[in-house]
C-alpha cells in the first residue's frame, strides 16, 4: 500500500475554524433532562450543518437531537467501505465554558507561558511543552476551557470535509460526518442510529497530542448515593435531628484516599471517584464514577460502595442510604478485536506519511468506546489537545494538520478496500 497523492492542508483556514468554535460556549449539563443538555450545543451544530451545505455536502443537516450528519461522497468508483468521523460539540461541565477568549502564541518559544489572567501553564505541571518548542499553540486567557476537547476534533474533521471537496483527486470512499452532544456526561452516543450512520468502520477524534490511536479505554459505571435524614429547627434538633450532610461527608472520609483514586494511580489502576456532594440536612447525595481497565472490577467497586454507605447508616441511627449504579461504557478492546483492520490502516496512514504510531489506552472514554459496544469499531486519534479539562488547556495547530494530514492518507487506505 502507497502513500495517496498529497495535498496542502490550509492551515490558516484550520486555525480560524477552530477559534469560531471554541467561542461557542457549549458545556453539557449533567442536571438536565433534555437532549442535548443544553441548548448551546444546538447553536454550534447549526452553525456546522450550515458550513457543512455550503461546502456542498448535499445531506449536511442537524436533526431534532441536535446531532450534525453529512457525507462527502467517494472520489473513485467502485464499492469500498464507508468510513465515518465523529467528535462531539460539548465541553466539560466541570471547569467554566463560556465566554472563551482565546489566544494564538505563534512560534513558541519553550518555558512556562503566562496567561493574561495571571494563570501560568508551566513546564512542570505540561510536560508536552518540552516538545512543542515553535510550534503555534492555541490557549485561553484563564478563567474558562478552551473546548480544544473536543472542538479540535470538529474543526479538523470539518477541514478534512473541505479539503476533500476541493480535491476530487485524492482517492476515498464514502465519508460519514457526524457531530455528537452530551458525550462528556456519557449520552453521545444515546441518540445515533447506526443504520443510518451505515459505516464499516469509525473514528473519533478524539485524543491528545500526536501520532497516537487510542485502542483501549476505561470501563465506566456510574453511582449515585443518597442519604435521608431528618431536618429539623437546629434550636430544638437535640435527639430528633438526623443530618444526612454528615452522614454524606463521613462515607466519602470513609473511602480510600491511599489507592483506588484519581490522585493516587496511573496506568492499568482503576479508581472510584466521588466527584459532586449535594444536598443539606434532610437529604444529601454523593456523585461517583467508577473506572477501570476490566468490567468485573466496577461489581467489586460496586459492592465496596454499597458496604459503606450501609456501614455509614448503621453507624448514624435514623439514616437510611440509597445506593444506585449506572452502566456507562466499556473497553472498546472487547470490539476491537474482532475487528484488526480498524487499528492497522490507521497505523499505515501513519507510517507512509513517515511518522511512528503508538496504540494506547486511554484512562477515560469517548464516543467510540460506546459506538464499539454497540458494534461498530470506532478507535479514537489524536487531535492536538492538552491539559483537557483545565483552565490550562491547550491546543496545537501543527498537531491537528498532522492530524487531518493522517485523515487524508488513511481514507486513500480504506478506498483500497472493496466490499
Amino acid at each position: 500500500m502507497t502513500a495517496t497523492a498529497k495535498v496542502t492542508i490550509n492551515r490558516d483556514r484550520l486555525l480560524e475554524r477552530f477559534l469560531r468554535y471554541v467561542r461557542v460556549g457549549t458545556p453539557a449539563d449533567p442536571n438536565s433532562p433534555t437532549y442535548p443538555s443544553s441548548e448551546c450545543q444546538r447553536e454550534l451544530g447549526r452553525m456546522l450543518a450550515q458550513e457543512l451545505a455550503a461546502m456542498s455536502v448535499d445531506d449536511a443537516r442537524q436533526d431534532e437531537h441536535a446531532l450534525v450528519w453529512g457525507t462527502v461522497p467517494a472520489s473513485i468508483d467502485g464499492t469500498c467501505p464507508t468510513v465515518a468521523l465523529v467528535a462531539h460539540v460539548d465541553t466539560s461541565p466541570e471547569a467554566p465554558g463560556h465566554g472563551v477568549r482565546p489566544d494564538v502564541i505563534e512560534s513558541y518559544p519553550g518555558g512556562d507561558i503566562t496567561l493574561s489572567s495571571g494563570v501560568v501553564i508551566s513546564l512542570d505541571s505540561s510536560p508536552s511543552l518540552a516538545d512543542l518548542v515553535g510550534k503555534t499553540l492555541i490557549t485561553t486567557d484563564g478563567t474558562t476551557l478552551l473546548g480544544g476537547d473536543d472542538k479540535a476534533g470538529v474543526a479538523i474533521i470539518m477541514e478534512l470535509a473541505q479539503t476533500l471537496i476541493e480535491n476530487p483527486h485524492l482517492p476515498h470512499g464514502p465519508v460519514r460526518v457526524l457531530f455528537t452532544c452530551d458525550e462528556e456526561i456519557g449520552h453521545g452516543t444515546d441518540k445515533i442510529d447506526l443504520n443510518q450512520l451505515d459505516a464499516m468502520v469509525a473514528y473519533t477524534i478524539d485524543g491528545g497530542g500526536r501520532g497516537t490511536i487510542d485502542v483501549e479505554t476505561f470501563s465506566a459505571d456510574g453511582a449515585t448515593v443518597r442519604f435521608i435524614g431528618h431536618n429539623i429547627h437546629p434550636s430544638i434538633g437535640k435527639g430528633r435531628m438526623v443530618n444526612a450532610a454528615r452522614a454524606a461527608s463521613d462515607f466519602v472520609s470513609a473511602l480510600p484516599r491511599d489507592r483506588q483514586t484519581p490522585e493516587t494511580t496511573d496506568n492499568r489502576d482503576g479508581f472510584i471517584h466521588p466527584n459532586s456532594i449535594t444536598g443539606g440536612v434532610g437529604e444529601a447525595t454523593v456523585e461517583l464514577i467508577l473506572r477501570s481497565f476490566e468490567s468485573d472490577d466496577l461489581e467489586v467497586y460496586a459492592d465496596q460502595i454499597r458496604s459503606v454507605a450501609d456501614s455509614i447508616a448503621k453507624q448514624t441511627p435514623g439514616i437510611r442510604a440509597e445506593v444506585e449504579i449506572r452502566r456507562q461504557y466499556r473497553n472498546m478492546r472487547d470490539g476491537l478485536v474482532n475487528f484488526p483492520e480498524a487499528v492497522s490502516l490507521a497505523e499505515q496512514a501513519f507510517a507512509n506519511l513517515g511518522r511512528q504510531a503508538n496504540r494506547e489506552i486511554i484512562r477515560g472514554g469517548t464516543d467510540g468506546s460506546q459506538l464499539t459496544e454497540k458494534g461498530l469499531p470506532t478507535p479514537n486519534l489524536s487531535s492536538g489537545q492538552h491539559n483537557i479539562h483545565a483552565v490550562t488547556e491547550f491546543a496545537c495547530l501543527d498537531e491537528m494538520v498532522e492530524a487531518t494530514e493522517h485523515l487524508v492518507e488513511m481514507l486513500g487506505l480504506w478506498s483500497e478496500h472493496r466490499v
